[in-house]
């Protein structure tokens, strides 16, 4: 009976001998049964089917779904930020919506999103987190400067995250005109409303250089003045070790105050040298300068002008700077000359003249002798005459005065200038030997 559960008649193995399930594949196992033939009492047994093959535990461990999990978060995340990447890209190059050019003042001590938020409020962009990735992309966050930016029309984010990291901001400027005095140079800083803070003090007579000077918006008026000084230093020095050397002049401080009387006698570039040559060769031979400009800052200091002609009793009036009165130099700068003055007193003109006076057209003319610079004089008087006949008016008369001295003539137009004539004892008064070389009131800029 064993014999026949085991084998069927022709002597081949039953499919469901053990040892033959166990070692077969599944394969094989259906292979043979669908081959072998079967007695009618195995067929009507269960037909035994391999266990499914059970997944490893390697795959099932919750480390191992996690890592999945989250490399397929990490996939879809990089998807995500390259195409947001994509956008804002696009966006951070595309035209602003700005329809002019704009001014935008950046204050010190804002933040990326403070400086975001005032840039939309100003209209120059509209997309603020834009300009904040962009700034966070470029990895700028502690380039951003302060400061007033002009920004272009249809500026994109990218030209403004630029400019600002560039600091590219407005240069505003401020010309100081030659001959100023530094009271005047201060109220010219006071009066400007993009300088900030106050001045301490009143700067020495003849320590700022005048020029045209650059700023940003919160310079402090201080630093300006510092500027100038620091300016006027160099040009000095320069200057300085350039001069002849036969000048008469011994220091530093007494060049810089016979330079500040060459800037207050002529605003012409071609006269300079020949102005400073007057009044070098009037120190050589111990002659006094009689410059009416040093009469006026005797009179009124720092201010620089007096509103109104001198008066003759005003060429002899004692101080320390009318050169009518004293010899030689003043005590100290009259002005703050510019540098072709100082140029001019450091080289001038090799000449024998001692006088100059106004010719009527803007220019002087210079004589080596007194008789011939009455001569100028009279041409002088003569074709003012001829002005006030052209024009059918009468001279003016001159306003009385508190002490019935006589004033000088009112100035003929010069240039961009209007200076009074020459004048002194050589015009109208009693003539002298030491008749000066008549200079002109102080410039009015």
């Amino acid at each position: 009976m064993a014999d026949d559960e085991a084998h069927d008649p022709s002597g081949a193995t039953r499919p469901d001998a053990p040892a033959d399930v166990n070692e077969a594949s599944p394969a094989a196992y259906e292979s043979r049964r669908v081959i072998t033939p079967r007695s009618p009492r195995a067929a009507l047994e269960p037909e035994r089917v391999p266990e499914p093959k059970r997944p490893s535990r390697r795959v099932r461990h919750p480390f191992v779904i996690a890592g999945n999990l989250f490399f397929t978060l990490l996939i879809v995340f990089a998807v995500g930020v390259g195409l947001l990447l994509a956008v804002g890209k696009q966006r951070f190059d595309a035209p602003g919506p700005l329809t002019q050019d704009r001014v935008v003042n950046i204050s010190r001590g804002l933040g990326l999103r403070d400086i975001a938020d005032l840039l939309q409020r100003e209209g120059v962009i509209d997309q603020p987190w834009v300009f904040v990735g962009g700034v966070l992309a470029l990895k700028a966050r502690d380039d951003l400067k302060s400061g007033e930016y002009q920004f272009p029309k249809h500026a994109s984010i990218r030209t403004v995250v630029d400019t600002i990291i560039e600091g590219k901001v407005i240069q505003h400027q401020i010309t100081i005109p030659e001959g100023l005095t530094s009271e005047q140079i201060v109220q010219r800083l006071l009066e400007n409303d993009v300088l900030s803070g106050n001045i301490r003090e009143i700067p020495k007579e003849g320590t700022l250089l005048p020029e045209t000077y650059r700023f940003t918006r919160g310079t402090t008026r201080e630093q300006l003045i510092q500027r100038m000084q620091q300016s006027h230093k160099r040009a000095l020095q320069e200057i300085w070790e350039r001069r002849a050397p036969d000048l008469p002049i011994r220091t530093v401080e007494q060049f810089v105050t016979l330079a500040s009387i060459v800037e207050k006698e002529t605003g012409r570039s071609d006269e300079r040298a020949r102005v400073a040559a007057v009044f070098v060769n009037r120190l050589r031979q111990k002659m006094r300068l009689q410059s009416d400009p040093t009469i006026i800052y005797g009179l009124v200091g720092g201010k620089g002008t007096l509103g109104r002609p001198i008066m003759r009793s005003e060429i002899e009036q004692p101080t320390p700077y009318n050169t009518y009165v004293i010899d030689g130099l003043p005590p100290g700068p009259i002005a703050n000359p510019g540098r072709a003055s100082l140029e001019a007193t450091a080289n001038p003109s090799r000449t024998k003249e001692l006088y100059f006076v106004a010719d009527g057209t803007g220019a002087h003319t210079f004589s080596e002798t007194y008789e011939q610079h009455q001569r100028a004089v009279a041409r002088l008087r003569q074709w003012e005459q001829q002005q006030r006949e052209q024009s059918q008016q009468p001279a003016p008369a001159a306003a009385p005065q508190e002490d019935a001295g006589e004033a000088t003539e009112p100035p003929p137009a010069r240039g961009n200038n209007a200076r009074p004539p020459a004048r002194g004892r050589s015009q109208g008064a009693a003539p002298r030997p030491a008749a000066a070389a008549q200079g002109q009131g102080p410039r009015q800029q």
